[in-house]
């Protein structure tokens, strides 16, 4: 008989409406138009200095170097965050609509539509379509075809040295204006795709937290109003063994599982009222801080008398012995289902008296607190899981759900890794508060 129904599957938790930008995503837009003005500097200086006083020595520089260097100066201010205005979606179109004047201003001193960089308008309406909505897209496409219509009756005239080679020369510099584009294009697209696909990863990772996180209130659920049917039952359990103890014919053995028992049936009775205590309580703050070999201890010493048969071991290195976390109960029974677990899976070895070995290391800005198994192990598929299901057991993983979920309310994580010779170590990584002197 089982003592608790089969909780329901994990819910699926649906998609969240689009929200505003993000901070980060206007970031990354701001980035990708520094990295395009850029790019458009570089073809516009290549053009005003090697391209025109090659082909077209006649032509005037000045008023090219002159729009090379106001879009320089601009893309300098907007890097120094001089112009925090520009920013959001319409910042993004107006910087977007400053490149294309730029470049209708340098076209216009460079021969106009008879110049083959009139393609290099093309990356501007692209980068815009892939970071403006619908209707900022189509605009500044609109503009940009406004900016070549006027192009092709405003501009002056390049004058090129040598005449008879100016069809040979437009078809090289569409050739190289194509090739530039395209290049352009496809380098943003990539890294914009890169950028979407990372974006659903961490959008995975919140609705399985948010999944997590209802099927863990369903857990409590269930669990408050297991407890409150648990008392009446253990209550008759220690009247029963209470009886039982007082007879006088009992053998001697007998009476050592019957005292065994009693005190299992009183640390059942302990969790459920310590539950009733903690439950609804916040997490503690600073006041709260314990050293960490003592906080696992306790943990260990309350669970060895769950299970007196079985052997732990708790090593802690020097940086170990002097660390500290913020502990509250939900940490405390992370990591007993994981000395738990462990204990499970050396049962099931081929040493079943193998201890669980505990150790306590600080890495960086974390505590680790290492539970290491000589159980059937894991594969690494399951390792690179934050929860890899049944890896210790033939349960329904609660305890792991429930110490992954305590673990992130504290800002650390649960990582599993295979342990050289057999077995499995479960790493939890708690963010260290202070050192113990």
């Amino acid at each position: 008989m089982k003592l608790f129904p089969q909780p329901d599957p994990i819910p699926e938790v649906p998609a969240a409406a689009s929200p505003e930008p993000s901070s980060s995503a206007v970031r990354t837009d701001r980035n990708r138009l520094l990295q395009l003005r850029w790019a458009s500097l570089l073809a516009m200086a290549a053009i005003a200095s090697i391209i025109f006083p090659w082909l077209a020595p006649a032509q005037a520089r000045a008023p090219l170097a002159g729009v090379t260097l106001s879009l320089l100066a601009v893309n300098l201010a907007l890097q120094a965050g001089a112009a925090r205005w520009l920013v959001g979606r319409w910042g993004a179109f107006l910087q977007l609509v400053i490149d294309l004047a730029a470049w209708g201003g340098f076209l216009y001193f460079a021969g106009g539509v008879t110049n083959p960089a009139i393609a290099l308008l093309l990356p501007v309406v692209a980068v815009g379509a892939s970071i403006l909505p619908a209707a900022q897209a189509w605009l500044l496409a609109a503009l940009a075809v406004g900016v070549y219509s006027l192009l092709w009756t405003f501009h002056q005239p390049v004058v090129l040295a040598d005449a008879e080679l100016a069809m040979h020369w437009h078809l090289a510099g569409m050739w190289i204006s194509f090739g530039f584009s395209a290049a352009t294009m496809v380098w943003f697209i990539v890294r914009l795709n890169t950028e979407l696909g990372r974006r659903e990863d961490e959008l995975a990772v919140a609705n399985a937290a948010r999944a997590r996180d209802a099927y863990v209130v369903g857990l409590g659920k269930l669990a408050a109003g297991a407890a409150h049917r648990l008392g009446t039952p253990l209550g008759t359990l220690c009247i029963l063994s209470d009886e039982l103890l007082r007879r006088s014919d009992l053998a001697a053995e007998v009476r050592e599982d019957l005292e065994l028992m009693r005190a299992q049936v009183g640390h059942c009775r302990d969790i459920l009222n310590g539950l009733a205590r903690e439950a609804g309580q916040p997490r503690a703050q600073e006041g709260g801080v314990v050293g960490v070999p003592a906080w696992v201890e306790q943990v260990v010493g309350r669970w060895q008398r769950l299970r007196p048969g079985a052997a732990v071991t708790v090593e802690a290195g020097e940086d170990g012995v002097r660390s500290a976390i913020v502990a509250d109960a939900s940490l405390g029974e992370a990591l007993h289902n994981l000395v738990d677990n462990a204990a499970n899976a050396n049962a099931r070895s081929a040493v079943p008296d193998a201890a669980v070995e505990l150790r306590i290391c600080v890495e960086g800005a974390d505590v680790v607190v290492e539970v290491a198994d000589r159980g059937p192990g894991i594969e690494p598929v399951q390792a690179a899981r934050a929860v890899p299901p049944g890896a210790h057991g033939e349960g329904m993983g609660v305890g792991l759900i429930l110490a992954q979920a305590a673990l992130e309310s504290h800002g650390g994580r649960l990582e599993f890794r295979p342990r050289p010779g057999g077995g499995t170590i479960a790493c939890l990584r708690i963010p260290a508060r202070r050192t113990c002197t």
